[in-house]
């Protein structure tokens, strides 16, 4: 079944090694071929926003980059991953990635977003934690300021802080970025996050990602985003909240189950009584 242009982007938080990116991006091109979704594989190739000295940050960047452009390459597959500075825009547009992503903390950094905006790419900005889903309208100024056209612009809503160790989903986030004419897309894994834990590694709770995904669908998302891990336990980065990978196909169904529903009753209500 189609699904509208509704798509998935998803993969482990970071690329710990070129064999776990192939295994989670052969299981999820199955799962999207079966039930014809478009998907976009996401992987850090660092992590450069970490709580401890110790954490763990990446390979190394270009042995990262390199496995996204083997992943983009072995499965015909778009890729995205997320960029820190100017110079790591043009350098992620240089090996080819599709989707340059902004992370939460530095979506008002305007070096940043007229760095990624000038490489032509597809550009996804996730709303900061911090920030009103109404702010994002200066984001989308930047960008179109700056080169970018609006069909090459994605919002991603990603939580909200709520107290020092808390991050919730305010679901009126996704009306009010959908107003401003771009697809807009719901992180479940990362609006699931406790952040700021005593032991400096950040908590989760992935048994509420089908919950917040129905809920995302329900409001129009255009697409969703999920982290996903065969192992999460042993992942090295975000483990507390990603998926296992062999519960994903289940999510998929879920998903789509909802998303005929929303479809179905915005095409009712639009027509004539």
């Amino acid at each position: 079944m189609e699904m509208n242009g509704f798509f998935l982007i998803a993969g482990p938080c970071v690329i710990e090694s070129e064999k776990l990116c192939m295994e989670v991006a052969e299981k999820l091109c199955t799962l999207t071929s079966k039930y014809r979704m478009p998907l976009i594989f996401k992987a850090s190739y660092r992590k450069e926003n970490r709580t401890r000295v110790d954490s763990f940050t990446g390979i190394g960047d270009h042995k990262g980059l390199e496995i996204l452009q083997t992943i983009q390459h072995y499965f015909d597959i778009r890729v995205t991953t997320d960029v820190h500075t100017p110079d790591e825009a043009l350098m992620a547009a240089e090996y080819g990635i599709d989707i340059i992503q902004i992370p939460a903390f530095l979506c008002r950094q305007t070096s940043l977003l007229k760095a990624a905006a000038q490489t032509g790419r597809t550009i996804n900005v996730k709303k900061g934690q911090f920030l009103a889903p109404e702010q994002m309208q200066f984001v989308v100024e930047k960008l179109l300021q700056f080169g970018a056209t609006m069909d090459k612009i994605i919002l991603t809503e990603r939580g909200t802080q709520f107290g020092y160790t808390d991050l919730i989903f305010d679901v009126r986030s996704i009306p009010k970025m959908k107003s401003l004419k771009v697809p807009v897309v719901l992180d479940v894994t990362h609006s699931l996050q406790s952040p700021n834990q005593t032991c400096g590694v950040t908590g989760g709770d992935p048994s509420m990602i089908s919950s917040l995904a129905a809920a995302g669908v329900a409001c129009g998302i255009d697409g969703i985003f999920v982290e996903t891990h065969p192992r999460p336990h042993d992942a090295l980065s975000d483990g507390s909240n990603m998926l296992p990978l062999d519960k994903m196909e289940s999510l998929i169904r879920r998903i789509i189950a909802f998303r005929e529903a929303y479809v179905k009753f915005e095409k009712e209500i639009q027509q004539p009584t």
